[in-house]
Formats: C-alpha cells, sequence, structure tokens
C-alpha cells in the first residue's frame, strides 16, 4: 500500500465520530467528507463479533443509516421504544387469549382457495345451458354422439335482447 492510502485510511477512522450503541452491542458512526467538492456525512455501523448479523439493526437505526432521520436516536427513545413494542404484544398476546384466535402463520407452499362458495348460482339456468355447448352424452352401443338439444341452440352469431343492438359497436361507458 501506498503511503498516501495509508494516511488516508488512518485520517478516516481518526475523523470518525461515534454517534452511538444499541442493545445488541452494534456501535454506530459518522464522518464529514468532501466528495466533488461537496461536504457530505457518510454513516455506517460497526457490528459487535464476527457474526455482522444484519438483521439485529433497529429500525431506528437503519432509519438513521439511510439518511431518512436527521438526528440518531437517543438511548431514552429506543429505550420508551422497546417499551412500548413489548406493552404492544403483550396486549396482543392477551386479545389471542380472550378470542382463541391466533394469526396463522404459513410456511411453505401456500393451498389453493376453495372458490366453490363463490361460483355465481343462477337459479333459471336450464339443464341443457349448464351443460354447454362441447358436452358430449353416451349412447347405449358407447359412441360419443353430441346431444342434440344443445346441437340446436348453437348459434354463431350473437344474441341480444335490445332492439338496437348492432355487433361490433360496443363502447365502454365514459
Amino acid at each position: 500500500m501506498s503511503k498516501q492510502l495509508v494516511s488516508r485510511l488512518l485520517g478516516m477512522f481518526r475523523s470518525r465520530t461515534q454517534v452511538g450503541a444499541d442493545k445488541f452491542g452494534n456501535r454506530y458512526f459518522t464522518r464529514v467528507e468532501e466528495v466533488d467538492g461537496v461536504m457530505e456525512e457518510k454513516r455506517w455501523v460497526e457490528f459487535k463479533g464476527s457474526d455482522q448479523d444484519q438483521t439485529t439493526v433497529q429500525v431506528e437505526w437503519i432509519c438513521w443509516l439511510n439518511g431518512q432521520r436527521k438526528k440518531a436516536p437517543t438511548p431514552e427513545e429506543l429505550a420508551e421504544l422497546e417499551a412500548r413494542r413489548e406493552r404492544y404484544s403483550k396486549k396482543k398476546e392477551e386479545e389471542e387469549k380472550k378470542t382463541g384466535v391466533r394469526p396463522v402463520k404459513t410456511v411453505g407452499k401456500f393451498e389453493s382457495p376453495n372458490l366453490k362458495s363463490s361460483i355465481p348460482q343462477f337459479p333459471d339456468t336450464s339443464l341443457d345451458q349448464r351443460k354447454g355447448h362441447d358436452d358430449v352424452s353416451r349412447s347405449k352401443d358407447g359412441n360419443d354422439t353430441e346431444d342434440a338439444t344443445v346441437d340446436t341452440d348453437r348459434s354463431s352469431e350473437p344474441t341480444g335482447t335490445g332492439a338496437t343492438f348492432k355487433p361490433g359497436t360496443w363502447q365502454p361507458p365514459t
């Protein structure tokens, strides 16, 4: 390594300021440096131990690291938020015990929903209309023959009840 790089790295570590620490022992730092003629604040975290488990970074610190907060969270603020979270989780547990309903947590593949209850039921629909035009019935000799009643009702032209119906002229309402 060149002497300039070493002195620059040492200068960066000397000019850093520890802003705070969290309950997991992670430490948070900041420094101001010049980038393209503009002074910018750099923020970072140094994890406790060699794990560097990023899931241990609390939401308040994540917001500070990303620049969504101007000031770092104070120990008092973090303690208050932790107490609030505990009160909320206890309240939620009590509600679950009272109602007997626990939220369902699923892992892995999901089952497909039962859509039979959402299929609309039409009481006026006749059996022939429900069968559809592709249904086939079996004759006594085992050959496949199309149902004659469905065949006579089939039409390639659109049908309508209005006297002013003209195929191909429909436009969506505005």
